[in-house]
């Protein structure tokens, strides 16, 4: 789903207009990028949680040539997902 379908999705389910549906999505994926860029785990109960985490400095592999590169520190967000989604994708 791309977020011009997401938009659509939201408009339609909630009632709101595309322009409404863009400003609440939008107002949804900052509030999430910041409360992760504090280090802060974002909960959605029966859907899943948001996790921020610290990826250390290594070597990686370039894909293509098979040359080792030097992968820098960086923070990276993972997903864990929650009962009931699971639940919905797996009934």
């Amino acid at each position: 789903m791309t977020k011009a379908e997401m938009v659509d999705a939201i408009a339609e389910n909630a009632r709101l207009t595309k322009s409404q549906a863009r400003d609440a999505l939008e107002a949804f994926v900052n509030a999430v990028a910041s409360s992760l860029k504090g280090g802060k785990e974002v909960r959605l109960v029966g859907f899943g949680s948001f996790v921020p985490v610290e990826r250390k400095a290594g070597m990686a592999r370039n894909p293509r040539t098979g040359a080792q590169v030097r992968r820098p520190a960086s923070r990276t967000c993972r997903f864990r997902v929650g009962d009931t989604l699971k639940s919905a994708l797996n009934g």
